[in-house]
């Protein structure tokens, strides 16, 4: 390899050069731990060419198969949430009348167990990196035509699958295979539930709001003291505080369904004083600050649903303006 090819090698064929002669010296074993990857690393960092003067090159390719040792080394794994959704009835019980979803869904799942050995479809795309233009079209075009093999093989599965509830194979288009494919590592199904769900006494999530609660700064006091003042306006037809004169009494009132809500859910936790006094105090009040964070934060929903693209928050979401945190809980 002579210099300007040395210099110009993207990190991911460098990382897989030093990687099999690792393997050759290591009885076939990768570095796994702390110690075995720095080994690793000297030994990619041995490969820069150095001067006349044993001064190592400016070599920014090797720089970035070093940095990237971790990312190039983790073990290819299906996530657990496609685990989870390749357990699922839907996708194990095709009907003529299951959603194109759950039929690529099953399709890729077949993939993964005969052509894929154990992984899914390659998303065909590699992230930029130090190359020559040649290396680099020609590394990517190895990916994608493999990402294109392995659509095609999904597609064979589609197609079977349709045919077997008497569809016709066009029901499912290429593209949208493709585009499944190419995303399978990410796919995701939300089951909401209703208000009316959530807020019945049988079904409420006691646990996850128990062990949220065994952190003093979590915001799932938020989610219990927005319940009681909830409460509180149908008992009072009116929110805690929102004149002076009544903050002093009002807090007694809201602790009361601080109580008697903690009591109806069979919820053993505690909720300090101080927040029943600040919920009083601030009388209802919206901070246009807020408001126009919760406005935009809920535009970005109803864009993910629209779309069908990226996940949206599955259950209750609590933003925290005081310290800038938010958390999602499933409830």
């Amino acid at each position: 390899m002579d210099k300007k090819d040395h210099s110009h090698t993207p990190w991911i064929i460098i990382v897989a050069k030093y990687l099999d002669r690792w393997l050759s010296e290591h009885d076939g074993q990768p570095p796994k731990n702390y110690k075995e990857k720095e080994a690793f690393r000297q030994m990619i960092r041995e490969g820069i060419m150095k001067n006349e003067n044993g001064v190592p090159e400016d070599e920014e390719n090797f720089d970035e198969a070093i940095k990237n040792v971790n990312t190039a080394l983790n073990h290819t794994k299906i996530p657990s949430a496609v685990e989870d959704l390749f357990s699922s009835g839907q996708c194990n019980k095709i009907t003529a009348q299951t959603a194109s979803f759950w039929v690529m869904l099953r399709a890729v799942k077949e993939f993964v167990y005969n052509e894929g050995n154990g992984n899914l479809p390659l998303r065909g795309t590699i992230p930029d990196m130090i190359a020559d233009s040649q290396k680099f079209i020609s590394l990517q075009n190895v990916y994608r035509e493999k990402a294109l093999q392995d659509a095609a093989a999904v597609s064979k599965h589609v197609e079977t699958l349709l045919q077997s509830v008497g569809k016709p194979a066009e029901s499912i288009s290429e593209k949208d295979i493709k585009l499944f494919c190419k995303n399978a590592a990410f796919l995701r199904v939300v089951r909401c539930r209703s208000l009316a769900e959530e807020y019945h006494p049988d079904s409420v999530n006691k646990d996850e709001i128990t062990s949220c609660m065994d952190s003093p700064d979590s915001e799932m006091v938020f989610y219990l003291m927005l319940r009681a003042i909830d409460r509180f306006y149908q008992l009072h037809s009116r929110y805690p505080g929102v004149y002076n004169y009544q903050v002093e009494e009002d807090i007694s009132k809201l602790k009361l369904c601080v109580n008697s809500l903690l009591q109806e859910y069979s919820l053993n936790v505690n909720i300090k004083d101080d927040y029943i006094h600040e919920f009083c105090r601030y009388g209802a009040a919206e901070p246009h600050t807020v408001s126009a964070f919760l406005g935009g934060s809920a535009a970005q929903e109803a864009i993910k649903i629209i779309s069908h693209q990226f996940v949206p928050f599955n259950n209750t979401f609590i933003y925290n303006a005081m310290s800038q945190t938010s958390a999602t809980f499933q409830l």
